[in-house]
């Protein structure tokens, strides 16, 4: 994927950026494999807000994507790469043999014509789906499952990979994108290669419009609100936040504070956190 540039006939259009689509083949989605999508803007059931700073933007459909790749043994061929307004990740439409069509994600390089296969028997090439437990050590793998028959919950945004550093007993040990070393069950699977559309980050969305269009509403800083809607607020003029140490708008630390339980069983399975500590 490029990165276009645009004439700026106005201030915001001047450091603007967007993808030039080049690897995309398809535009409109299959039908089959599209449904609707409501907006809750942030809210739950009860209609209160649990994520801020949502709303609005386009329409968009949700596209069902086969993370889970257990169609085993079936040659699966790519027909089109398609763009996805639901991730940052281009998504490519694969007939099976038997004439099901799924949507996975579209790893680096991905073109149409390719052949893609699933399960242990499969070869270890881009875009094919194995256990931990037949692929090489040292392999970049994408898409990985921590419990196995879930699907893939672990590096699925665009550019990114995991590393298969070691395996040892029932377990692999993969270096993530964020430096964590975790240990995943070998009979989990991962798909092989760097997710593609690894420009995406280089994206420059150049004006506020851009971003409501997207569904995102602004974020007002806590200094400057007033001290009844912010604990940073109130003052004369430009003054400190009046505490110790930053806060949420309900009072809570924020910037720094860990909220990961210290008693969560998963903590076992990471070997090193991403600041380079371990988990005692």
């Amino acid at each position: 994927m490029g990165i276009k540039t645009y004439r700026p006939y106005t201030p915001s259009r001047r450091h603007m950026t967007g993808s030039d689509f080049s690897e995309i083949t398809k535009t409109t989605p299959e039908k089959s494999l599209v449904v609707s999508l409501n907006k809750n803007s942030g809210r739950n059931n009860q209609g209160k807000i649990t994520v801020r700073h949502r709303g609005g933007g386009s329409r968009r459909k949700y596209r069902i994507i086969d993370f889970k790749r257990r169609k085993d043994g079936i040659p699966g061929k790519i027909v089109g790469i398609e763009y996805d307004p639901n991730r940052t990740a281009n998504i490519a439409l694969v007939a099976y043999a038997d004439g099901e069509k799924t949507y996975i994600l579209a790893p680096q390089g991905a073109q149409v014509g390719w052949t893609i296969m699933n399960g242990p028997e499969a070869e270890v090439k881009a875009g094919n789906c194995l256990p931990l437990s037949e692929i090489p050590v040292g392999t970049q793998v994408h898409n990985v499952e921590l419990y196995a028959g879930k699907g893939g919950q672990l590096v699925r945004s665009a550019g990114n990979s995991a590393q298969l550093m070691a395996k040892e007993g029932k377990y692999a040990t993969l270096r993530l994108p964020s430096g964590e070393m975790r240990m995943v069950p070998l009979n989990c699977r991962a798909t092989i290669g760097v997710v593609g559309n690894a420009d995406h980050n280089l994206i420059n969305i150049g004006k506020a419009g851009r971003k409501r269009h997207m569904g995102i509403r602004p974020t007002v800083r806590g200094s400057v609100m007033n001290p009844n809607d912010h604990p940073h607020g109130g003052g004369e003029g430009k003054t400190g936040i009046g505490r110790p140490g930053p806060c949420t708008p309900w009072g809570k630390p924020a910037l720094g504070l860990k909220t990961r339980k210290k008693n969560k069983k998963s903590n076992k399975l990471i070997v090193r956190r991403r600041d380079g500590k371990t988990i005692k």
